[in-house]
């Protein structure tokens, strides 16, 4: 399900607007246009769906048009062309179209925004600066303070709540505006830079806890970057802009091992393809392994053998005709203490995590699906092939 759409957007900032689109329509470049007309071309033919519950990310270098276009999603910038729309009481609505009273009822109930610099009225509590948007919406101090509770204590700040914003640190800072963006119960979440002001230890804690906070919530986040690890760390999907257009938009992966462009090639090439790539990217598929007489063989001889069941989830192994262990790893973790013969995991294990693991056994990690079905095989081959192919 769609939360946000973007239906080949423009921004222009200025006042020759029309002869601005014009000349975009002639193929001219931003630098042109504004040197012909003296109008800023913020967007252009922005075509994106962020779907419900998915994190998207932005990015691009300054000036690329990444806070631009997420600042249309709540009408802080207005559309020169195309459309906007937001899931609003289970509806597409047009943003674009919106009066001020409608457009203010999205921000109040569907749209919050984390801003970079927090925002924090520094006259006001923590609490009463996460119960903000509730004061406005008129709610009951009861039941502010009720949500607002909950909320702080979502974010590890309960202790904190009668602190005013001078005695936390940024870090905790960013948590309080993180706060009273779950507080108000919006939908859709829009967050400029939020942790870019950050030290980079903090920075990369807040990234951890945003995830984990996604992982309870699942909320539908539209997240600006110019930080190509940290996209590829949290964004379920990464836009990447240059000059006001998006010039590519995939997985972390896609992006990764199928540059769209000389530009982007140049942005992922010093990407660490271990913290990216996983387990789907490297093996060999299900549909391409050795099998015999019902079993998957797990090495050239077929002395090691992996029995599946009738939907071909692994149910056994043998070694050396002895009946040898299987181990299952739950999760993204690497830590694999309990001895087994062959290791078992999913198949959205990162490659790093796939490396420490098979360190612990002379055979193939096997990967499984969602429903636990055997997806492929991981051993060396796999994990040399894949760091040559992207070194290439």
């Amino acid at each position: 399900m769609v939360a946000i759409q973007f239906d080949k957007v423009d921004i222009v900032f200025g006042e020759r607007r029309k002869q601005a689109l014009a000349l975009l329509d002639q193929g001219k470049t931003r630098d042109e246009i504004l040197a012909e007309t003296g109008a800023v071309i913020g967007a252009a033919g922005i075509d994106l769906a962020v779907e419900r519950g998915e994190i998207c990310v932005l990015m691009g270098l300054s000036g690329s048009g990444k806070s631009t276009v997420l600042r249309a999603v709540n009408g802080l910038n207005p559309v020169a062309r195309g459309g906007v729309s937001v899931r609003h009481d289970g509806a597409p609505v047009e943003v674009t179209d919106c009066d001020a009273d409608r457009l203010r009822e999205i921000r109040m109930r569907t749209v919050s925004m984390v801003f970079q610099q927090f925002g924090l009225l520094p006259w006001r509590t923590v609490r009463e600066n996460v119960g903000f948007g509730l004061e406005i919406r008129g709610m009951k101090a009861a039941e502010r303070r009720r949500i607002v509770d909950e909320k702080l204590a979502m974010v590890g700040l309960a202790q904190w709540a009668d602190k005013h914003a001078h005695e936390l640190s940024g870090g905790m800072q960013q948590r309080v505006g993180l706060a009273r963006a779950f507080a108000t119960d919006a939908d859709i979440l829009l967050m400029d830079e939020p942790f870019s002001a950050l030290d980079p230890l903090i920075r990369d804690k807040m990234q951890d806890e945003l995830l984990e906070l996604q992982r309870r919530i699942q909320k539908t986040i539209l997240f600006v970057s110019h930080d190509l690890d940290e996209a590829m760390k949290i964004g379920n999907k990464i836009a990447i802009m240059e000059a006001g257009r998006i010039v590519q938009c995939g997985t972390a992966e896609d992006i990764l091992l199928r540059p769209a462009t000389p530009y982007v090639a140049e942005f992922v090439k010093h990407t660490n393809p271990l913290n990216v790539l996983r387990g789907h990217s490297v093996m060999t598929p299900a549909c391409s392994v050795r099998r015999d007489d019902g079993t998957v063989l797990l090495d050239r001889d077929g002395l090691v053998r992996m029995r599946v069941d009738a939907g071909d989830r692994p149910v056994g192994v043998e070694v050396n005709g002895r009946e040898g262990s299987l181990g299952r790893v739950n999760g993204n973790a690497g830590a694999f203490d309990t001895p087994c013969d062959i290791i078992v995991a999913p198949v959205e294990l990162k490659l790093a995590t796939t490396i420490a693991l098979k360190r612990k056994t002379d055979h193939p990690i096997i990967f499984v699906d969602a429903e636990g079905k055997l997806a492929g095989l991981c051993g060396d081959d796999e994990i040399y092939g894949s760091l040559l192919r992207r070194s290439a």
